[in-house]
């Protein structure tokens, strides 16, 4: 059974990736888990100077998953490049470096000095940064910008570049469209929802930073909703995030158009949550005599006349 995954010029042995801000490094976790027995690691973010993140509180569980505003905490490129890239060189996987930044020009300047670096297969940009010369507003939450960025990257490397994507905009359609247009090889959504938590006790938010990105079981819904209304306008490959904790959820995936999984949440539970989700893909598809995992994707069997509101058509 074939289960490998063609991003770009780069080949992944199979369809499940670890989800950046979940798993560190790899190094944290290689001691619990098989790194050789996932897709590839997308590591924790990289800025080009270390950042400390917000204040505690920035963790907080909540009903069917939790909140974070870690606020990009990082140990920046040049900590990146010499204590924790030579591990990932060592890990029979594909490396995807995500790449978070406060301007288009430091994007540029984070990816120029990581392609003079031998280990890294691809890169993923988080465009749910703050834009510094936009009153602090999002990048991702502005087409252009997004746009912006991808043309501004594309001309930099013949790496696969995977954009991520939020999910707070009206039509996250439009933007996957856009990073299509300017040379992306690939997105990945959805990024965090936007939540709240509170302490009646105190009154008080329980974040410091009052709201933060709200992840786990509970935004699967809307993250199958967002991967579908995708699909139907780009023919790059998407990777689909958002509440994955088990082989079925990321089958889920795949019918409704996704071509790979990252898994995030899930291994704050469970370590090897991934390579135990790869292999039970493997045994689905085996059970139901899928000889390509690739036949999945985008195999939703939706009946005759009818279409899902707010869809837009084919590109």
């Amino acid at each position: 059974m074939n289960s490998a995954f063609a991003l770009g010029s780069l080949v992944l042995r199979n369809r499940v990736l670890v989800a950046s801000g979940t798993f560190g490094y790899g190094n944290e976790l290689a001691p619990y888990t098989a790194l050789d027995a996932i897709g590839g690691i997308v590591t924790k973010s990289v800025s080009m100077l270390p950042r400390q993140g917000n204040a505690p509180r920035r963790i907080v569980e909540t009903a069917s998953g939790m909140l974070n505003s870690i606020g990009l905490a990082n140990v920046g490129l040049d900590a990146f490049i010499s204590t924790k890239l030579p591990f990932l060189r060592t890990v029979d996987t594909a490396i995807i470096v995500n790449i978070a930044a406060s301007s288009v020009e430091e994007y540029t300047a984070v990816l120029e000095r990581l392609e003079m670096e031998e280990g890294i297969d691809a890169y993923e940009i988080n465009v749910s940064c703050p834009n510094v010369k936009d009153g602090g507003l999002s990048f991702g939450t502005k087409r252009e910008a997004t746009a912006a960025i991808t043309r501004d990257l594309r001309p930099r490397t013949r790496k696969p570049l995977i954009i991520k994507l939020t999910p707070n905009v009206t039509r996250v359609s439009d933007f996957a469209a856009a990073c299509e247009d300017e040379g992306a090889d690939a997105v990945s959504l959805i990024n965090t929802l936007v939540g709240m938590a509170v302490d009646v006790r105190t009154r008080a938010p329980k974040l410091s930073t009052i709201t933060g990105g709200l992840s786990g079981p509970a935004i699967k819904p809307v993250a199958l909703a967002k991967v579908f209304e995708v699909s139907k306008a780009v023919r790059i490959p998407i990777i689909g995030i958002g509440g994955i904790m088990t082989w079925e959820d990321a089958i889920e995936f795949l019918l409704v158009g996704a071509s790979a999984v990252q898994v995030g949440t899930a291994s704050f539970r469970d370590p090897d949550a991934a390579a135990k989700i790869a292999t039970g893909m493997d045994a689905y598809c085996e059970r139901e005599g899928v000889a390509d995992m690739q036949d999945l994707v985008g195999g939703l069997r939706i009946p005759q006349n009818v279409t899902a509101p707010g869809l837009v058509a084919s590109r």
